[in-house]
């Protein structure tokens, strides 16, 4: 089972862990416009998938800008930020904030996509939404990056997952 901090203080994590090397799971999330996406497995794109907490929080609100920004930059990546927030605060935050260049999911429905990949918050006060991390899946369905940020409320190192995403594309 992996572990993050929250403010310092540790916090578990349940579900399945996905490491690089692994084949991704397929998972099925919730968009914007309530359609279910598919996450995981082979695609025809790589994928970079952002999972944060909440959209509701100035850490979680910067990430999914930043990406938004960088996702056309990538050629042939696929990115999908995915959060516990329902489909309709999602799609006020990407209407506000002009978020277009990428898609926000939602796992609300079943927790699948939290479970499968290992980044439910297990205890706490954040108990039951996700954790903070980032997966790039490879064409094939392979796990090639993982991010599991190490405190809950600091954001990701952006240019080490941008460049393995270009990295994947490229292959």
């Amino acid at each position: 089972m992996a572990t993050v901090t929250l403010k310092g203080n540790p916090v578990n994590l349940e579900g399945n862990e996905v490491n690089v090397g692994d084949k991704a799971p397929e998972a099925t999330v919730v968009t914007t416009d309530l359609a279910e996406k598919k996450v995981g497995g082979a695609q025809d794109k790589v994928q970079m998938i952002v999972v944060v907490p909440s959209l509701d929080t100035p850490v979680c609100a910067t990430e999914t800008r930043k990406f938004n920004e960088e996702a056309s930059n990538i050629e042939g990546v696929d990115v999908t930020v995915v959060s516990m927030d329902l489909p309709f605060a999602s799609k006020r935050f990407c209407s506000t904030e002009g978020v277009e260049n990428l898609t926000v999911a939602s796992d609300y429905r079943n927790r699948d996509f939290g479970e499968k990949y290992g980044v439910v918050i297990a205890e706490g006060p954040l108990k039951g939404i996700l954790a903070r991390a980032i997966f790039i899946i490879d064409k094939n369905g392979n796990v090639v990056y993982k991010q599991l940020v190490p405190e809950i409320t600091e954001e990701p190192n952006y240019q080490e997952a941008l460049e393995a995403a270009k990295k994947a594309a490229a292959a």
